[in-house]
């Protein structure tokens, strides 16, 4: 049985499903040793909608992770989505105490950058630094020990409903579990599929799941637009429904099986089963009626995406072109209609960076997961860090102070 600190967990508490993905650290990196899926039917949007569902669907997501991984799991990094998503971008400036950034210098002036007014019922999720300016030399990533008399500091803050936190960790907590962090499921999904070069060179992800597509827009390596359009998958398994006149478990399945974005990938000839409602017999109907059905659903989620996009100022500055991933963009046709209607490329995202599992959790419906176990592994590395230095510092001001008892006092 793994030990508990080796481990790291991500919780990606969905519309449709929830999913629990354990990894285990390694000299390596990190190996995926544990998958645990359930139906989710407390959330709506992205939103915690019923405690007790949503509760139900996280133990038994983790119950089927903990065996699959032969391990207790306590510990998890959840994701959170949903309408009441907000992104902005800020930015502050502080003067150079002693000629040379130090991290306190940092860390004031990601304070000063983050003193934005907001509403009682919001907080703030991530601040995010795009980039620094020391005495107007932009352009740089870390400016711990250059030298300088003014540091500025271009931040992007990302801020959410306080309750929806809240109640995402309520459910975690009902559930046994502890929080060790919330992470924004677009930015989990983008340490999992995205290359470190896509996002050099400008790349927006988009993350279409059940009831949300998030999307997150990358320039020069940093984070600089994220938002949420309230449709998703779940939508199109609607219009199915009521267009076939099919129960919704019954749409689900056709969607997954027969799905197709776009009308023109169909063949006339080909036909599908679609069972009535109330007993009635089953019906055989054209394959292409189903993709009529589908088509304008998905078209608007990409209109809609566009105007997102537009919105961020860098749709130009895009030459990575768009990253579709989540479970609804295993659908045929998908990047084939994202690259119509978005005008550049488009490619599917599958996660990548880790061991073990991978042939269970390569697929665009685990990048949220697998994002945030990754997450995980360098928020655990970059404490370990700091761990580290603090005690070789402590020890070299310990020696400092012995010799001055000595020699001094």
């Amino acid at each position: 049985m793994a030990k508990r600190e080796e481990l790291i967990v991500g919780l990606d508490i969905g519309t449709t499903k929830i999913c629990a993905v354990v990894g285990e650290t390694t000299a390596e990196g990190i190996d995926v040793i544990g998958v645990g899926t359930s139906p989710s039917r407390g959330l709506r949007k992205g939103v915690v909608v019923n405690i007790d569902h949503t509760v139900n669907g996280i133990v038994k997501a983790i119950e089927e992770a903990e065996l699959m991984a032969g391990c207790e799991i306590t510990n998890v990094y959840s994701g959170i989505a949903g309408s009441h998503i907000r992104g902005i971008n800020s930015r502050g400036m502080v003067a150079v105490k002693d000629k040379e950034v130090e991290r306190y210098d940092i860390d004031r002036v990601i304070d000063a950058a983050k003193a934005i007014p907001l509403p009682t019922d919001r907080e703030i999720i991530h601040i995010l630094p795009q980039e620094y300016i020391i005495d107007e030399q932009d352009g740089i990533k870390e400016p711990l020990g250059m030298a300088g008399v003014r540091l500025e500091a271009k931040v992007h803050i990302v801020t959410g409903a306080v309750s929806a936190a809240q109640n995402l960790v309520t459910c975690a907590n009902k559930a046994g579990l502890q929080v060790e962090s919330i992470v924004l499921q677009p930015l989990a999904s983008a340490v999992a599929v995205l290359s470190e070069d896509e996002k050099e060179l400008g790349v927006a992800l988009v993350d279409v799941g059940g009831g949300t597509a998030d999307i997150a827009v990358f320039s020069d390596g940093s984070i600089v637009h994220t938002s949420v359009i309230p449709l998703g998958g779940n939508h199109i398994t609607n219009d199915i429904a009521v267009g076939l006149r099919t129960p919704a478990d019954e749409a689900e399945k056709i969607k997954i099986k027969y799905g197709c974005a776009m009308t023109s990938m169909v063949s006339k000839e080909e036909n599908i089963e679609v069972p009535s409602v109330g007993g009635r017999q089953p019906r055989v109907l054209s394959r292409q009626i189903l993709a009529e059905i589908i088509e304008p659903r998905v078209e608007e989620i990409f209109q809609l995406t566009h105007t997102e996009i537009q919105k961020s100022g860098y749709e130009e500055l895009l030459a990575s072109g768009v990253v579709i991933t989540g479970g609804s963009t295993l659908m045929e046709g998908m990047p084939e209609m994202a690259e119509e209607v978005l005008g550049m490329p488009v490619r599917r995202g599958y996660p990548q960076g880790v061991g073990g599992l991978t042939d269970v959790v390569k697929s665009p419906a685990y990048s949220t997961g697998v994002g945030l176990v990754l997450h995980g592994l360098k928020r655990t590395d970059d404490m370990r860090w700091k761990r580290k230095n603090n005690g070789r510092f402590g020890a070299v001001f310990a020696r400092i102070w012995d010799w001055i008892v000595a020699n001094i006092v």
